[in-house]
């Protein structure tokens, strides 16, 4: 893998491109799910994002997995379509802008959940990080606690965290799932096992949508399978930790497009929190980096 500044930058620039996707389809799910609820916006995204996939499969001539990386594909699958549906019940409830600072706590549970299922060390350094994170997270609950909002926010906040677990894994997951399949073969097995989830509750909760909402399914589901392509061709050529950064983008965008599209303020207390949190994890990044260099020099 070639680590000069001139190889990282395509990585560097798709990875912001399929981040913005992220955040446009963000509120395209949180428009859809006001509209048709959010399980019929999680099944019928999942359902469109599948056919495409399907179509990009077939037509580029994509290699079927081995069990392995099936296995792969499943774990995450199952442990995305959980994200998403603590996700976007959030944001139903949150500002965009809002419940994406929350979820940037994610790369800092993720420290500690490789060290626990990958057994890497955590140093003093990423715990005082982790410590910045939690300060961000306590100023932007604090806004909550402040009853400005609506009852079921602070509902909406937790859930986020919840998701932002979640996500920790599924980046510890998407890494080397990158590197064993194509960006299409990632993207449709996510949306096939998505759908195979939310299949599950359909006897009970699917309806057929209106023709109005079924743009906005279409431009759901290719703004997700297209930012997720994006995503694993990214992280397929550059390390996690180059990239990992430019997820923070996705703060700025969601603001732009929560003022415009649905009229929400940037709150102080968001401000605050999300600065902390991102300065935290850029803080344990580089001292991963740095215990990484130093390793390194000593079996040099």
């Amino acid at each position: 893998m070639d680590a000069s500044p001139r190889g990282v930058a395509a990585p560097f620039a798709v990875c912001c491109l399929g981040v913005a996707l992220f955040s446009v389809m963000d509120a395209t799910m949180k428009g859809l799910g006001l509209e048709i609820g959010l399980y019929n916006a999680l099944f019928w995204r999942a359902l469109a994002g599948t056919v495409l996939g399907l179509i990009l499969m077939l037509g580029t001539r994509q290699r079927w997995p081995g069990a392995a990386v099936l296995r792969i594909h499943l774990l995450r699958g199952v442990v995305v379509a959980a994200m998403a549906a603590l996700f976007f019940w959030a944001i139903l409830r949150l500002p965009l802008a809002e419940a994406i600072a929350l979820s940037f706590i994610a790369p800092l549970i993720a420290l500690y959940l490789a060290a626990w299922l990958l057994k890497e060390s955590v140093g003093r350094r990423a715990i005082g990080a982790s410590l910045l994170g939690v300060i961000g997270v306590a100023v932007i609950l604090s806004g909550r606690l402040q009853g400005r909002y609506e009852p079921d926010a602070l509902i909406g906040a937790l859930a986020v965290l919840g998701s932002a677990v979640l996500f920790a894994w599924n980046l510890i997951i998407q890494r080397r799932q990158a590197q064993l399949a194509s960006p299409i073969e990632v993207a449709f097995f996510q949306h096939l096992i998505m759908l195979g989830v939310f299949t599950l509750a359909a006897p009970f909760w699917l309806t057929v949508p209106s023709l109005d909402a079924v743009p906005l399914i279409v431009l759901a589901a290719t703004l997700a399978f297209t930012s997720l392509a994006a995503l694993a061709w990214a992280y397929a050529r550059a390390e996690a930790q180059r990239l990992i950064p430019v997820e923070y983008s996705a703060f700025i965008w969601a603001a732009i497009i929560g003022w415009l599209v649905f009229g929400e303020p940037l709150t102080i207390p968001t401000l605050a929190g999300a600065l902390l949190i991102i300065a935290g994890c850029l803080i344990a990044a580089r001292s991963k980096r740095a215990a990484i260099a130093h390793v390194e020099a000593g079996t040099a």
